[in-house]
């Protein structure tokens, strides 16, 4: 793999990690009133799907134009998504799957158009080091993979807002895609 494609890969991963770490370290989000620990196994999915993107030599490859572009596309989307997102979210941001006693619907931000683009900037960078260090059958797996985990983790995400918020999430839902932009599908 080209020189500038691994610097390519640290600075995509870091620009898009860095509000979550501000997030975890800065704000105190007030203690969850409900919290559903199944979303944990739609993580562990997507951790999973993150890492058979690295079971090749990668470093032997040798990325093409097309791909390269893809990958620079898509990890620019992913900072300026988890950036925007998780802003928006603000104390309301958290690890698990929850309610905050005074929990509200968030619809600013990116969250105008997708209910999960936190989960969208995730996917982001999964395509952009796929298409930068992953052959086409690992990257089509970790990707099958990976998708597994996020519909899992945005169901329960979903059903948690619904039994809070009722008609005006449905609303929301009919409204907002998911996580992929103009689909606007639910469950």
């Amino acid at each position: 793999m080209q020189h500038y494609a691994y610097i390519l890969l640290a600075v995509g991963w870091f620009a898009w990690a860095l509000p979550f770490a501000f997030a975890f370290f800065a704000q105190k989000s007030p203690r969850a009133q409900k919290i559903d620990r199944r979303a944990r196994l739609g993580m562990v999915l997507q951790g999973v799907g993150y890492s058979i993107l690295w079971q090749s030599k990668f470093w032997q490859t040798r990325v093409t134009d097309w791909r390269l572009a893809l990958s620079i596309l898509f990890f620019a989307l992913a900072p300026l998504l988890s950036w925007t997102a998780s802003r928006a979210l603000g104390k309301q941001w958290r690890f698990d799957a929850g309610l905050n006693p005074d929990h509200a619907l968030v619809r600013a931000g990116p969250y105008r158009f997708l209910r999960h683009p936190i989960y969208t900037s995730m996917l982001c960078v999964l395509l952009a080091t796929g298409f930068l260090a992953t052959p086409y059958p690992l990257f089509a797996l970790a990707a099958l993979v990976f998708l597994a985990g996020t519909e899992i983790r945005s169901g329960i995400e979903d059903r948690l807002l619904l039994s809070r918020f009722g008609d005006e999430f449905l609303a929301y839902q009919r409204h907002a895609g998911a996580y992929i932009p103009f689909v606007k599908r639910h469950r």
